[in-house]
């Protein structure tokens, strides 16, 4: 074979590799089986104690959450890679406390519930591990069972996100410190990696700060920003381009959101 077909094989196979390794994920988020657990509540009844919180979405009122929120006990936190994730709930099994018919619920985490080693797990320590455990708002406890209850048995699982609009990055910090927290995710909900690429610059990778927010050390000013976000089922979606190149720090863009 001659050096000009050696060369042309070489890059066929790297045109095929980069195809195969570019390709998307066909389909769409579709959840995962029933489990079991048990829920609480906080906040109050507008649900107003539970605004901030591990994830980092400050108001959820304002980012689109409302009280279909919950926080979630060590087991299921994941360190905070599950802000995000949406479950399906019902109360199960005390017909005493739970309401008739078993009624479903859908929440988003946004926060954690701190285990409590004070107290034992079946006393207290609801949220110790390695008890999976959902501090729900106190609204959507309402929806299940009794207030009286305190505490009930629930199944739960995954389910996909559906979330109105595109995905939101908000660019927070100064010059030398990008902080992106990245908001309304639907399909799996929980983004597990984030680049970010600059007209001025290739894809560079992003670490996780906390909850939900996202840092680079790169000087990004005068540059309009893309986005690339992978979910937990391994789904990535690119939004190119959604900053401009005079974007502030403290603005919110929207991008592309995952199918559902």
């Amino acid at each position: 074979m001659s050096l000009l077909g050696l060369v042309l094989c070489v890059l066929t196979i790297l045109a095929d590799f980069t195809t195969i390794s570019e390709a998307r994920i066909p389909g769409v988020y579709s959840g995962g089986g029933w489990e079991t657990a048990h829920a609480t509540f906080y906040g109050g009844s507008d649900a107003s104690g539970t605004m901030g919180g591990a994830c980092g979405y400050g108001n959820l009122y304002s980012q689109g959450y409302g009280v279909n929120t919950a926080a979630l006990s060590t087991a299921l936190f994941n360190n905070g890679y599950s802000c995000g994730a949406c479950f399906e709930l019902k109360c199960a099994s005390d017909p005493k406390w739970c309401h008739s018919g078993s009624p479903s619920i859908f929440i988003t985490a946004t926060n954690f519930c701190p285990p409590n080693f004070a107290q034992p797990s079946d006393n207290g320590g609801w949220c110790n591990p390695p008890r999976p455990h959902f501090d729900l708002a106190m609204p959507m406890f309402l929806k299940i069972a009794e207030y009286r209850a305190g505490i009930v048995p629930v199944s739960f699982r995954r389910v996909p996100c559906r979330k109105k609009g595109g995905m939101r990055f908000t660019i927070n910090g100064f010059r030398y410190f990008n902080l992106v927290l990245v908001t309304n995710v639907a399909g799996a909900g929980n983004i597990v990696r984030l680049s970010v690429k600059g007209t001025r610059t290739s894809w560079m990778s992003m670490s996780r700060n906390w909850g939900q927010n996202w840092q680079s050390n790169s000087v990004l000013v005068g540059q309009a920003l893309s986005f690339r976000v992978s979910a937990s089922d391994r789904r990535s979606s690119t939004s190119w381009n959604i900053a401009p190149a005079h974007w502030q720090f403290g603005q919110t863009f929207m991008g592309k959101n995952f199918r559902v």
